[in-house]
């Protein structure tokens, strides 16, 4: 037994060749917490009796009390093997799926890992998981096959059938690993062959030869197999456990074999022949005993048949003498056979040293860090390890090295966040005293005693009086220095009463490099640091400022800067405080509340990147809100979120739109944990705690072929009788799934067609929501105008690979859909909501040929990249459509919505693309507008005002081209508007002259200098009337003179539609639905002007119309322009285009079946035969689905597999275990999401549903039920009766 102290800690970490940083993982209660009492009680921390019952680990009452352990904690132990001494950081982590992010926390500290897999329940989902997360890290495992004594007390197995029984258990493990190292090494081989392009070394890379891996050694290390020394037989709550070499050496010697060849023929299907003594293949053909069962099973067989089953003593007392054993007579005499077997199996077969050796001689250490590993650590997943800087490949060095000099750069990650109350730090507690300390307080004494003689002789005292004075003739100083030695124990310092139950955060961390010291300076990389963007700039210890925090970071900073505090070694449940702590140790630092949040990178110089995010295996789901029981405890509340969302590394807190304060966790048991120590550790109020908040999807299918009663429905495009429709005056309805819409200002015209998406694409855009994100960025970076980002964004082969195959793979889904979606991958135009989820926008639109969503995968050039103006109004549009769909404002999955139409209309005009022409409406260079002939009637009226108009304005150049296009031989007449104003002149032209068809496309520019009075507030139009045959100049000259001559009065207000080119997408146009009657008007008063003769012809109509007006003008107030009245009516017209397609999107949707997409748990659940009933009404009652159920081989277990609605989940768990006695636990993951078939605006209408639903629908109606649930906590509209049958209430007494 190895006793612990710091100071033998701290000599070892000083040697990361004997440090072993490794984790415990396994399903739950698959005895983890037990193993690690035992190797606990090995260095005398704990006793040996205890170790299995005392769970030293689990320091939290919940987890005592619910027998689970809930959080990773940490511990230091000593080892030593022959001469070398070793030191063990080993981290308990839970084995819950609620708890599966502290898995990860503790898997990205470690080199090497212990697998518990219990024998009789074999490899569970929670095993797979853990399995899936240190692969997925590069840490190197071992195995311990666990609870062996199962199956000699309570399967009753013979040795034979627990031969068989190990082995098969050996090859499912070892199965999860050949799947895992498949489809890495699939992916290296793709990756590989994407950046050679062609063959190498004349090996085709199609014909991959899986053989030639077979013999290396990073393969072999991935197998589980007892020959190789990493399984590990144990018993962990009887305190037993052995190895192959273990019994190899003991019976080597007795036999007088070859301990190495014996160690190779323990495991497999070999036998001892008795005549020869020479050990033989083929025992399973022969009928022999095995080797594994005839020298290792049937021994401990008969030990247990001894002490637990039979209870003899004669036999008893044989076996502790043959195996050289000294158990104290208590234990020989004691009644329980629990406490004798563990006092023979602990003596004989003790699991601490099985186990730490097979740590020490096959986990690596801290310098044997791999290539590999180092790399995904730097980068994460969609970038490439040599696109980083050459400082930071640099430090990839110091990495693996585990240098600890002080030169040596610092590199620290922080895995989490954890609180401890301040008053039960080491430096407010008392500690014994060292002898350094005792003997400096022997000659303070000495000292004093001496001092006391020196006053006793100057007042003329003896020696012997001296005892005997008062002590209030004592100095304060000596009062001080006695009160502080108390029993040898240094006493806490006083602590202020208002801060004693407050908390302080430590930071659970590993170093990887350098030697943190207390009291240093050290830069906080958050997540989102970029080292590329800091070396350009000038990484200076002055330019960022120390007090900043993490909360005061603007969006652009990632670093803050920090003094180390207090350092800590992790004891379990206590900490000791340490100066400093060198590379390939696990510390925990004090003073980073105020810089990370949950995890963050910690270095000494900013040229290093921020580590890798971490794996989270299960994601946060169910929501619940919480508000204080006492108003006035709400700043407590906000204060106590924040706390718990620092210490939890996977809870999610938030502040929703209507105020409400969100927690959303993994589980039922994770909420609950959440809201204990929101209540008990960080906010100290009472709460009061709403129902679980779980999410839902909304989604629409094809129109159902059979009713609710499951009769055939004949007529398909009947119209949807679920729900009735009452739509605006400005939405039309094509037919079912197509609606047009326009905008507020009836100058735009959108198709939108929704349509159920192909289920296979859309699981292909579910499960690739990160790498949609990734092309998502990757495509911005390049089409933003900053180089310098497009430089820094470069994406990995692997990522480039993988995002290539998403491509094929919906491309192969589309075409397979059937005709309408073959080619839709390159008609893509956003993905929603978010620009990652599983909704399409498709384009559709003739004439409008934009680039899909993976043109950069295509090797486009950026000249390229084509969209029309306002493409990005459209894309928001969609997004915010599919974020908060109709039926409860819940997001869409599924949907395809599909562009068909989108034109600018101003009555017979139409502003569209021409494909003739090189400059893109988009880019509006030197201001051209491309305008054609609509498909709608022209005008033929010979009056202005009769005729429609466009206004084209422009506020950066007098100077405009505009280029007229007709196919009409017909003249017509050509308008032209000026809008003036008193800041700026502006140019508007009102064109609506097509040429004839003799004549090629004409081109007129003309520049305009129109000069304006100060005094004028309004703008001023001024129109000319000219025909298709006069010249342009001649008109403009004729506008520019009228407009001179007629400043003076009050200017007529008109229809127009501007585009104006402030800023890069600002367009306006708007249309006043007083135009028409200013026109009416006019014509009315044009018999009545017979004031003022123009001296033109063309000025003659213009002031026939412009007098009337002048005259209601004199005694009015200024007015605003009609360009400024539509925008604070509309508002800018990107926006009106967004709301459009918005609301199209929505009414398309709401045209189409609807359904409600629930999402669903996995289920699994081991129980026995005769409680399978039960568990299947349980399931039932809460609309469960059975998937699959399959008895254990040689047990009376079933394993049942089924899913389960999340929302229905609350209270699954307990009411299985009451309805069961105990015999069954359900570990629930979420899985999927599924289509609930059932319309939640159903109604019956036919006599049929009538007789089998009833007139009030008396049949549960669960989406409907869904709906309303969710409707009512938004606070949305409710279409259900409050009262119903009311009658009056009789009251009956035993008296009538």
């Amino acid at each position: 037994m190895c006793s612990t102290t710091p100071g033998q800690i701290s000599v070892l970490q000083k040697n990361p060749t004997n440090i072993r940083n490794i984790c415990i993982l396994a399903h739950v209660d698959h005895g983890k917490t037990t193993l690690a009492d035992a190797l606990i009680a090995s260095n005398g921390i704990i006793s040996q009796r205890m170790a299995g019952k005392m769970k030293y680990m689990d320091s939290r009452e919940d987890e005592q009390l619910r027998g689970i352990t809930m959080k990773s904690s940490a511990i230091s132990l000593l080892h030593q093997t022959g001469l070398e001494k070793y030191l063990i950081n080993l981290i308990d982590s839970p084995g819950h799926i609620d708890f599966s992010s502290e898995v990860s926390t503790a898997v990205r500290l470690s080199d090497g890992a212990i697998v518990l897999v219990d024998v009789v329940e074999g490899v569970c989902p929670q095993t797979h998981a853990v399995l899936r997360q240190a692969w997925l890290e590069n840490i190197q495992l071992v195995l311990v096959l666990n609870k062996i004594d199962r199956l000699i007390t309570e399967l009753k197995m013979s040795p034979l059938e627990a031969h068989a029984h190990l082995q098969h258990i050996l090859v499912q493990v070892n199965l999860v690993m050949s799947e895992l190292y498949t489809s890495d090494a699939m992916e290296k081989i793709s990756t590989e062959n994407e950046e050679s392009k062609d063959l190498q070394d004349g090996i085709d890379p199609q014909s991959y030869d899986w053989t030639v891996h077979e013999d290396d050694d990073d393969t072999l290390k991935i197998i589980f197999s007892p020959d190789r020394g990493n399984v590990i037989f144990a018993s962990a709550l009887d305190g037993w456990g052995f190895t192959i070499g273990h019994f190899a050496e003991i019976w080597s010697q007795k036999l007088g074999l070859n301990a190495d060849n014996l160690r190779k023929t323990l495991w497999g299907d070999f036998y001892l022949n008795t005549k020869t003594r020479r050990v033989m293949k083929g025992a399973q053909s022969k009928r022999k005993k095995p080797l594994f069962v005839q020298f290792i099973l049937d021994n401990i067989w008969a030990v247990y048949e001894a002490v637990c089953l039979s209870r003899e003593k004669e036999k008893i007392e044989k076996i502790v003498k043959s195996l050289n054993l000294k158990i104290p007579p208590r234990d020989l005499r004691h009644n329980d056979s629990k406490v004798l077997l563990q006092a023979i199996t602990t003596r004989w077969l003790p699991v601490a040293p099985a186990v730490l050796g097979v740590v020490v001689s096959v986990l690596p250490s801290p310098l044997n860090m791999s290539d590999e590993r180092v790399e995904k650590l730097m980068c994460n997943h969609s970038r490439r390890f040599d696109s980083l800087p050459q400082e930071t490949q640099n430090l990839k060095k110091d990495f693996q090295l585990c240098r600890s000099d002080d030169d040596a750069p610092v590199i620290v990650f922080v895995s989490k966040m954890f609180a401890m109350e301040r008053k039960t730090l080491p430096k407010h507690q008392q500690r014994p005293l060292t002898s350094e300390e005792l003997q400096e307080r022997h000659e303070l004494a000495k000292k004093r005693h001496a001092a006391r003689l020196a006053r006793a002789k100057e007042r003329g005292l003896g020696a012997s009086d001296v005892d005997t004075e008062s002590p209030a003739s004592l100095s304060e100083d000596t009062e001080e220095d006695t009160a502080e030695m108390c029993n040898g124990h240094v006493r806490s310092k006083t602590l202020d009463p208002k801060s004693e139950d407050d908390h302080v955060f430590i930071a659970f961390a590993r170093i990887f490099s350098g030697t943190i010291r207390k009291g240093k300076q050290l830069y906080v990389l958050g997540p989102k640091h970029d080292p590329t963007k800091y070396l350009e700039e000038g990484c200076i210890d002055r330019e960022i400022d120390s007090s900043l925090t993490v909360r005061e970071l603007s969006s652009t900073k990632h670093v803050t800067v920090f003094t180390v505090g207090d350092l800590y070694l992790f004891m379990g449940r206590e900490l000791e405080m340490m100066d400093s702590i060198p590379a390939g140790n696990i510390v925990g630092i004090a003073g980073l509340e105020d810089h990370i949040l949950k995890s963050a990178t910690i270095s000494s110089t900013c040229a290093c990147a921020a580590f890798s995010d971490l794996y989270f295996e299960a994601m946060p789901i169910i929501r619940v809100a919480v508000e204080p029981t006492r108003a006035g405890d709400m700043k407590k509340l906000v204060h106590g979120l924040k706390l718990l969302n620092q210490a939890d590394p996977c809870v999610e807190v938030l502040v929703q739109e209507t105020g409400e304060h969100i927690i959303v966790a993994v589980g039922e048991v994770h909420l609950q944990r959440c809201v204990d120590d929101l209540k008990e550790r960080y906010a100290h109020v009472n709460v009061h705690v709403s129902s679980p908040i779980v999410p839902f999807r909304e989604t629409i299918v094809l129109p159902p072929k059979v009713d609710m009663v499951n009769q055939s429905i004949h007529d398909l495009n009947q119209p949807i009788k679920s729900m009735k429709l009452e739509f605006e005056s400005d939405v039309k309805v094509i037919k079912q799934g197509l609606v047009e819409m326009t905008t507020s200002n009836k100058q735009c015209t959108i198709r939108i067609r929704a349509v159920p998406l192909p289920s296979s694409v859309t699981d292909l855009l579910v499960e690739n929501v990160s790498l949609i994100k990734t092309l998502d960025l990757y495509t911005a970076a390049h089409t933003s105008d900053k180089s310098d980002r497009q430089k820094r964004f470069e994406i990995n082969v692997s990522t480039l690979t993988a995002l290539q195959a998403l491509r094929e793979k919906i491309e192969r889904a589309f075409d397979s859909a059937g005709k309408l979606w073959r080619g839709s991958v390159c008609q893509m135009w956003s993905c929603g909501p978010h620009r990652c989820g599983s909704n399409v926008l498709l384009n559709r639109i003739p004439g409008y040929s934009r680039s899909s969503i993976w043109w950069r995968l295509q090797n486009e050039s950026l000249e390229s990249f084509s969209v029309r103006n306002f493409d990005s109004s459209v894309v928001n549009g969609f997004q915010l459509a599919t974020v908060s769909g109709p039926i409860c404002e819940e997001p869409m999955q599924g949907v395809c919505f599909i562009m068909e139409k989108w034109e600018y209309v101003n009555g017979g005009w139409s502003v569209v693309e021409d494909s003739r022409a090189t400059d893109h409406l988009n880019v509006f260079k030197d201001n051209e507008v491309i305008m054609t002939k609509a498909s709608k009637p022209q005008c033929k009226s010979d009056s202005v005002s009769e005729c429609p108009e466009i206004n084209i304005c422009n506020k950066s150049d007098a100077s405009l081209k505009t280029t007229l296009s007709s196919e009409s031989s017909q003249p017509e007449t050509l308008k032209i508007t000026v809008l003036s104003d008193s800041n700026q002149s502006e140019l508007g032209m009102m064109l609506q002259a097509p040429v004839s068809s003799d004549s090629n496309q004409s081109e007129a520019s003309q520049t305009l200098v129109s000069s304006e009075s100060d005094q004028s507030e309004s703008s001023d139009i001024r129109q000319t009337s000219v025909s298709s045959e006069t010249n342009l100049s001649e008109a403009l000259q004729t506008l520019v003179s009228s407009e001179s001559d007629q400043s003076e009065s009050s200017q007529k207000m008109q229809t127009q539609m501007s585009f104006k080119n402030n800023q890069s997408d600002a367009l306006q146009t708007p249309v006043s639905p007083e135009s028409e009657e200013s026109e009416s008007k006019s014509k009315e008063s044009e018999p009545k002007s017979k004031e003022s003769e123009p001296k033109s012809k063309e000025s003659k109509s213009k002031s026939k119309e412009s007098e009337p007006k002048s005259k209601e003008s004199e005694s009015s107030q200024p007015v605003t322009t009609v360009c400024q009245q539509r925008q604070v009516a509309y508002g800018p017209f990107s926006g009106q285009l967004m709301s459009c397609v918005k609301d199209g999107c929505r009414k398309a949707f709401q045209t189409q079946p609807q359904r409600l997409v629930v999402a669903m748990y996995k289920c699994n659940i081991q129980a026995t035969a005769d409680v399978l009933g039960k568990l299947y009404g349980v399931l039932g009652k809460r609309n469960g689905r059975v998937l699959s159920d399959s008895m254990r081989e040689g047990t009376q277990v079933f394993n049942i597999t089924a899913v389960l609605p999340v929302i229905e989940s609350f209270g699954f768990a307990e009411e299985i275990r009451k309805r069961t006695s105990g015999l069954a636990s359900p570990q629930l993951k979420f899985s999927h999401w599924e289509v609930l078939d059932m319309d939640p605006y159903w109604v019956p209408t036919t006599e049929e549903e009538y007789l089998h639903f009833g007139e009030k629908s008396d049949a549960e109606n669960r989406a409907r039920n869904y709906m309303n649930q969710v409707r009512r906590r938004k606070g949305l509209k409710v279409d259900e009766k409050i009262v119903e049958h009311a009658e009056k209430q009789r009251t009956l007494t035993k008296m009538k």
